[in-house]
């Protein structure tokens, strides 16, 4: 529930054209970190409903003449050097939301 919350305060902010840092910063990670099962699952298996599967790193799909599948995906290291570019320029404000999000920090 929370994230539906957050999914459409998010795209409220993208359409008021007042995306914040930690917004970009949270999609990178995501982009980086996430995973590609959905995407595999597209191209196996037939009959999937398109819109229960998360294809956010799925940046194309090519079928040839011959039936043969391509797809690729969102290229993750370009996302970690951007948010590592991020976190040169923020310091430690994203290493301990990156860290939030790798499932929480260590408790001193």
């Amino acid at each position: 529930m929370e994230q539906k919350h957050s999914e459409t305060a998010l795209k409220k902010r993208i359409r008021a054209g007042k995306l914040r840092r930690e917004d970009v910063a949270r999609r990178l990670a995501e982009l980086a970190f996430g995973r590609a099962n959905d995407c595999v699952r597209l191209v196996l298996e037939e009959g999937t409903p398109l819109e229960k599967l998360d294809l956010s790193l799925l940046s194309e799909v090519k079928r040839n003449d011959k039936g043969t599948v391509e797809v690729r995906l969102v290229d993750r290291l370009r996302a970690l050097e951007q948010l590592a570019l991020m976190a040169e320029e923020n310091g430690s404000e994203l290493e301990s939301f990156i860290k939030a999000l790798q499932g929480g920090e260590e408790k001193a």
